[in-house]
């Protein structure tokens, strides 16, 4: 039995709504204060092998963490550290192969970690996890060798954007 796109997808969408949540709960508040830098912590990945995939997602999302939060970036505040623990960039050949349906398919890339907000003094402030999945078709068509590549930056981007709509503005 097959569910529908949109059904297969609920669960998940209930979990990343909740997910979202859990950071506005623990967040002290900033008083207006900007963060004092952003870093990305991939070694979670590296010590499973991700290699040369890990280290390609560590610039893409330290880059566009720093698109996202470049008005919030250069005080005394706090260091918002993403620390990333699972990558899955699923085999993507065009649609699902399904009979009868049109469009693409449900096959997702996802990206799992947590944000950690850092105090001056190393303590953790806060903690966000954080699963974001996009279309494994983000990469653009599939034969195309540079796909893959641009999968893992779309996905860093998409992590990078949702992060900033779930940190608070103070």
């Amino acid at each position: 039995m097959r569910l529908g796109p949109f059904r297969a997808a609920a669960p998940l969408l209930g979990l990343v709504a909740l997910l979202g949540s859990a950071w506005a709960e623990d967040l002290p508040s900033l008083g207006g204060e900007r963060l004092a830098g952003v870093d990305v912590d991939v070694r979670p990945l590296l010590a499973l092998g991700g290699g040369v995939p890990a280290l390609a997602l560590r610039e893409d999302l330290l880059s566009a963490l720093k698109a996202e939060f470049a008005d919030r970036l250069g005080g005394r505040g706090p260091v918002l550290l993403v620390r990333i623990t699972g990558l899955s960039i699923n085999p993507y050949a065009g649609g699902d192969g399904g009979r009868g349906r049109l469009g693409g398919g449900t096959q997702s890339d996802y990206l799992d970690g947590e944000a950690l907000l850092i105090g001056r003094r190393g303590e953790i402030l806060a903690r966000h996890p954080q699963l974001s999945a996009v279309p494994s078709s983000s990469g653009g068509a599939w034969y195309d060798p540079a796909s893959e590549r641009r999968r893992v930056t779309a996905i860093a981007q998409h992590y990078a954007g949702w992060l900033r709509r779930a940190l608070p503005q103070d």
